[in-house]
């Protein structure tokens, strides 16, 4: 069954997959051509090499008057082993389509400037036809299943439709899809309102809370229903609005992520031994503008316990190389740094970041930082000798009567230093000796 998502412009098309446009588009579709995810009737899709869960980037603002053209942009991405694909639209062939509500004839945005301000909050779904991903050739020939988010979102390949199925990269590490349906919420940024906390009982606006609750006599647990209730509770909760229009937030999410944080588990049925004391917040956006309202709430248990903090796992490991500290993304945390010869208490395993590195997180009191130290400092990296090697202490001086012969695999430490000669040199051997092999042996 053919897949047709059409608009007026391809040039158009592509303009959209890099910025928001101020220009209205003609889209139609054929409906009958869209398969649902219900049709596949829950075929079990082959095991994949590589599992790949997508991130789309996707915003539709409306008009404001005659001033504001509503605009619309459409991208998403993938991660393969550290190779990120950004969603490759062609302009010739690239076709986007905007419906208020389901993909159909019906409901199709036949000018961009339709959506306007009274619009703002309302749920579209945007459509992107043979748009390509672009892993490299060095993700050539794979197998992977491409994962959407859980959301409405859905993609066609090879006369398939659903939210997670496998796809084969070509020779080039090249996968391109049919069609891509997200939804997608009208924002109006022009839009001042903000949003509010209240007090249900008193109407007052209110920036933080706090209520006491009781754990029960089997081993001081509780349950996060018992937090909830009073919250929600439309007599005595609190509510978020927005210019008389109450937003909605998930109460019972954000208790869980909190005792999580404090490393207290939750089981199946919601129950855990309640601390004395815990804080989480409730946020509200608004689906109009985007605005965000966020309320402090404290929970104290007079019965509760103070749960012993557990211990993470860790090892002593001995730096190679000066090395500096890292966030969860890669980016480097401050100016301090590990000096080389010196020991760091580390987890046990390494964590690859999407970049394709591999790093140790640093443990400090038996509880994880959330700094990581690049593992080739620690571990250093095996590579291959191309030329026969002497080992250096110095620019002039080798350091032993040793030659490395060409095809002996050596481990390296760290990044390469720069020694006076010009020359770049890695520092080699698991030990505080000063031995070095020059980088242009391993090139």
């Amino acid at each position: 069954m053919k897949k047709n998502l059409r608009i007026v412009s391809a040039a158009a098309a592509a303009l959209l997959a890099v910025a928001p446009v101020a220009a209205s588009a003609v889209i139609t579709v054929n409906a009958a051509a869209v398969t649902t995810a219900t049709q596949l009737g829950g075929v079990k899709l082959p095991t994949s090499n590589a599992a790949v869960n997508v991130k789309p980037n996707v915003s539709l603002n409306t008009a404001v008057g005659n001033s504001v053209k509503a605009s619309i942009s459409v991208s998403f991405t993938a991660t393969i082993d550290g190779t990120t694909a950004t969603a490759n639209l062609d302009p010739k062939s690239t076709e986007v389509s905007l419906y208020k509500g389901t993909v159909s004839d019906a409901n199709k945005v036949t000018d961009l400037q339709d959506v306007t301000s009274a619009d703002a909050g309302t749920e579209y779904k945007v459509g992107m036809n043979n748009v390509s991903l672009n892993f490299g050739s060095q993700n050539a020939n794979k197998k992977v299943t491409l994962t959407f988010p859980d959301n409405g979102s859905h993609f066609g390949y090879n006369g398939k439709d659903g939210r997670s199925q496998e796809v084969q990269l070509n020779k080039d590490g090249v996968v391109t899809l049919s069609y891509v349906i997200f939804p997608i919420t009208a924002k109006n940024f022009a839009n001042p309102e903000i949003v509010s906390w209240f007090n249900v009982t008193t109407g007052a606006p209110v920036t933080s809370a706090s209520i006491q609750l009781y754990a029960g006599s089997n081993a001081g647990k509780m349950n996060v229903a018992q937090a909830v209730s009073p919250l929600e509770n439309k007599g005595n909760g609190y509510v978020a609005m927005q210019y008389g229009n109450k937003l909605a937030f998930d109460t019972t999410a954000n208790i869980k992520s909190a005792l999580k944080a404090m490393n207290i588990d939750v089981d199946a049925y919601g129950c855990f031994v309640a601390p004395k004391s815990f804080t989480f917040n409730l946020t509200a956006t608004s689906p109009k503008n985007d605005a965000t309202a966020t309320l402090p709430v404290t929970v104290n248990v007079p019965n509760g316990v103070n749960p012993t903090p557990a211990t993470v796992p860790s090892q002593s490991k001995t730096i190679m190389h000066n090395a500096y500290f890292y966030d969860k993304d890669a980016k480097r945390v401050g100016t301090d740094k590990v000096t080389r010869y010196n020991t760091v208490t580390v987890a046990m395993n390494t964590t690859k970041f999407s970049n394709g590195i591999e790093y140790y997180e640093v443990i400090e009191n038996g509880k994880a930082t959330g700094k990581y130290i690049n593992a080739d400092n620690i571990d250093g990296t095996k590579r291959t000798l191309k030329h026969n090697a002497y080992v250096y202490k110095t620019s002039k001086k080798r350091a032993n009567k040793v030659v490395l012969k060409k095809g002996t695999e050596v481990t390296t430490y760290g990044g390469a230093y720069t020694f006076k000669n010009g020359k770049k040199y890695y520092k080699i051997g698991n030990d505080t000796k000063k031995t070095y092999v020059k980088v242009a042996n391993f090139e």
